[in-house]
C-alpha cells in the first residue's frame, strides 16, 4: 500500500518504568480519556504475555479488550492503518516487541498520522534491554520514566526475578511471564545487594 505523508504532528511516545509501576493503569486511564472524548483508538498488547490474555488488567480500573500482536505480524497488517479515523495506539507490554515491530509503529505514526503510545519495562530480570525497549530507546520522539519507590526509599529501577522462597535468580531465559509471585522492583544498590 502507497505511504503517504500526513502533516498532522503525530509522536511515538515509549513510557519504562519497572514492574507494578502503574504502567496498565496509565493505559488504561488514557483509554478511558479518549472514550470521554470520542476519539478512536486501539490497544494492542503481545501474544507473549499469557498472564491475562485478551484483556489489559489493572487493580485499581479493572479490565479492557485489547487485540493482540504476535512477534511475526506487523501493526500495520492488523488493520487498514492509512484508511482509518484512528487517532491513537496504545500499546502495553512493549518490551516484548520486535524491532521491526518498533519501526512499523514509527512508520504509522510518520505516515499515516497515528500517535502511538507504548508503556514497558526498560530491562530483564538481568539488568539487560529488551529488544522492544532497546529500539524504542533508539527511535521514539518522546521518552519518559514513570518512576516508583524501592522498600528502601530509591527509585526502582530493576525487575528482580525470584524464586519461591523470595530470593534473586540471575540465571535463566529472558522472558518468563509473571507478576509479584515472580519479581520484585529494586533500586540498583538493592538488586546488588541482593545477588552478592
Amino acid at each position: 500500500m502507497t505511504k503517504i505523508c500526513r502533516t498532522d504532528m503525530a509522536k511515538l511516545y515509549f513510557y519504562h518504568a519497572p514492574m507494578n509501576s502503574g504502567k496498565s493503569m496509565l493505559l488504561l486511564a488514557k483509554a478511558y480519556n479518549f472514550e470521554e472524548r470520542s476519539i478512536p483508538y486501539l490497544i494492542f498488547k503481545s501474544a507473549i504475555d499469557t498472564r491475562d490474555e485478551g484483556v489489559i488488567h489493572s487493580r485499581p480500573l479493572g479490565d479492557k479488550p485489547c487485540l493482540i500482536i504476535r512477534k511475526d505480524e506487523l501493526f500495520s497488517e492488523k488493520f487498514d492503518c492509512y484508511n482509518t479515523d484512528v487517532k491513537w495506539i496504545l500499546v502495553d507490554e512493549a518490551q516484548f516487541l520486535t524491532a521491526a515491530q518498533v519501526d512499523d509503529l514509527s512508520d504509522l505514526v510518520d505516515y499515516a498520522g497515528i500517535n502511538v503510545i507504548c508503556y514497558g519495562l526498560r530491562t530483564d530480570f538481568q539488568t539487560h534491554l529488551f529488544e522492544g525497549s532497546k529500539r524504542l530507546f533508539e527511535i521514539a520522539d518522546s521518552i519518559e520514566e514513570i518512576k516508583s519507590q524501592c522498600d528502601c526509599g530509591k527509585k526502582n529501577i530493576f525487575n528482580a526475578r525470584i524464586d519461591k522462597d523470595g530470593h534473586v535468580v540471575t540465571e535463566g531465559e529472558q522472558i518468563e511471564v509473571g507478576a509479584e509471585d515472580r519479581y520484585k522492583s529494586m533500586c540498583r544498590r538493592c538488586y546488588k545487594d541482593s545477588v552478592k
